[in-house]
């Protein structure tokens, strides 16, 4: 190494060598084409959205009731989910509405009058919200 170890600057091989040019695709599955228009294709069997999944009733409430005065949005009525589940759903709530809540006794509380936000996402998760009470 007479130049002290220096990488030389001034060009070599051009950038447009491929290293996979020399594989072959022979005993590859050929290439499936995908849809042009994704998965929203229009005028094809079964191109509506799919169907909802139909987790339940729920129950929500609007109470104000020994809290001081405070309102708070109560939602129960839960079947067949668990607290981690209830958890996740009033992290959702509690993030899309910008206030606090907890899950307790098995109701998830929200605070202050969220009944709307809280409805629409109840609906995403699959459930079927059914306001109750005034």
């Amino acid at each position: 190494m007479s130049d002290g170890g220096r990488i030389p600057t001034e060009g070599g091989p051009a950038f447009g060598h491929n290293p996979f040019a020399a594989l072959s695709a022979a005993g590859l599955p050929a290439a499936s084409k995908a849809p042009a228009a994704g998965p929203l294709r229009s005028g094809a069997a079964g191109s509506g959205p799919p169907p909802a999944r139909n987790r339940g009733r729920v129950d929500i409430t609007r109470e104000t009731g020994g809290r001081g005065g405070k309102t708070v949005t109560v939602v129960a009525g839960f079947t067949g989910i668990g607290a981690p589940e209830k958890e996740q759903l009033a992290k959702k709530m509690r993030a899309a509405c910008g206030c606090g809540g907890t899950v307790k006794d098995g109701r998830i509380e929200i605070q202050g009058d969220q009944r709307d936000t809280v409805e629409r996402i109840l609906a995403e998760a699959g459930f079927r919200p059914v306001r109750a009470g005034g």
